[in-house]
């Protein structure tokens, strides 16, 4: 983390992303946001900084890092500079840890030197339309008819599936009388396979450079050695990247609040109201305290969580109460300090604007700030 103590090559990984997004992605930010997406090159340029090859296995031209530690310095640094990185975190985060998991030999060799490089990107394809957080009631099917399946169905709100050259879909293959959980199936569909197309690049009220897509299966059939895992075991597998997921959100979010301090911090000793510096006024300094407060007791919150990660000790129940602190915490600092810069605070050319807009997803995706209390809750038996 920015404040926290790390090694030689963290600092330098840190300090080389940061003048990379300063230099070379910051100055491009607007023009992204209008055509609601990061060019495909920019990918390749992050795997040329070795951010997209972190945790791929040398072999494969990646660095084989197995701590998430580098992960959370890049999504950090991309809040701190006021950068985006396109759908890149969700393919490094959520879906890579797939791949590394439950690629076989052949599937590696065939994936991993792509995603080293940055040439190839991917999404996750699990919410269809009317199931939201309801994974074990997913409809889209998926056939076995000799060496392959013949998937069916819609997906929709799928994070950087405009762009993927993969898509990892979740569809049923099965079904059980007694189990909803069970029949799922992870099978990757290549872009040029025939019967996958894509629909619109929704309209968002944030993160409006990150191309959140619609996607459509009609009779796609997709070759058996393209199923990662066993077949009828998603659910199993989804379950066990949720703490990855949710702490990248909570790493986000956690950054997110920090910059958001700093910004108002600098924007009420500059402002003046009645002649007097705004952050001289009483109320200021009693808002931005608390905030402060809570701001560090997170940060103390996600890096006991981070570590934890790393060790493979990070409980479901744990993430979701990070994910849920973090989230809710940045929602209360992003309308606190939005107000403090008053009517500018509303303006798109002050950076608060874009990360109120921003942060409001946080606790909805990865599961809603709702699904969250209830994993904790029956973590305390209730």
């Amino acid at each position: 983390m920015r404040g926290r103590t790390s090694n030689d090559e963290q600092h330098a990984f840190r300090e080389s992303v940061r003048a990379f997004l300063t230099e070379q992605v910051v100055p491009h930010v607007a023009e992204w946001e209008v055509v609601k997406c990061v060019p495909k090159s920019l990918y390749a340029e992050f795997g040329r900084l070795g951010v997209t090859g972190i945790q791929i296995p040398p072999e494969f031209g990646g660095a084989g890092e197995t701590s998430y530690i580098y992960n959370a310095i890049f999504a950090e640094e991309v809040v701190h500079t006021g950068a985006v990185s396109g759908a890149l975190q969700l393919h490094l985060n959520v879906v890579l840890p797939y791949f590394l998991k439950l690629a076989t030999p052949e599937q590696r060799a065939r994936w991993f030197p792509a995603f080293a490089s940055g040439e190839s990107m991917t999404a996750i394809a699990m919410t269809e339309p009317g199931t939201g957080s309801d994974l074990a009631g997913i409809s889209a099917s998926a056939v076995r008819d000799g060496d392959s399946y013949l998937l069916n169905g819609a997906k929709t709100f799928i994070t950087g599936g405009m762009n993927a050259d993969l898509v990892i879909v979740v569809a049923r293959t099965s079904r059980s009388e007694t189990d909803r959980r069970a029949g799922l199936t992870l099978l990757v569909v290549e872009e040029a396979m025939a019967g996958f197309s894509r629909g619109r690049n929704l309209d968002k009220l944030g993160l409006k450079s990150q191309d959140t897509g619609e996607l459509f299966f009609d009779d796609v059939r997709v070759p058996a050695t393209n199923r990662l895992g066993d077949e009828g075991r998603a659910f199993d597998y989804l379950t066990a990247n949720l703490p990855q997921e949710r702490m990248s959100i909570a790493v986000s979010a956690q950054a997110s609040s920090e910059r958001a301090i700093a910004l108002t911090v600098d924007y009420t000793r500059e402002r003046k109201a009645f002649g007097t510096p705004i952050a001289s006024f009483q109320n200021t300094k009693f808002v931005l305290a608390g905030l402060s407060a809570k701001v560090e007791a997170g940060r103390h919150l996600v890096d006991r969580a981070l570590e934890e990660l790393d060790a493979g000790t990070l409980t479901v129940a744990d993430a979701a109460r990070v994910k849920l602190f973090t989230t809710e915490m940045q929602a209360e600092v992003m309308d606190s300090c939005l107000q403090l810069h008053g009517g500018y605070g509303y303006m798109l050319e002050y950076p608060i604007a874009r990360m109120y807009a921003d942060a409001r997803v946080s606790r909805i995706y990865g599961g809603s700030s709702e699904i969250m209390k209830v994993i904790i809750a029956k973590d305390l038996g209730l």
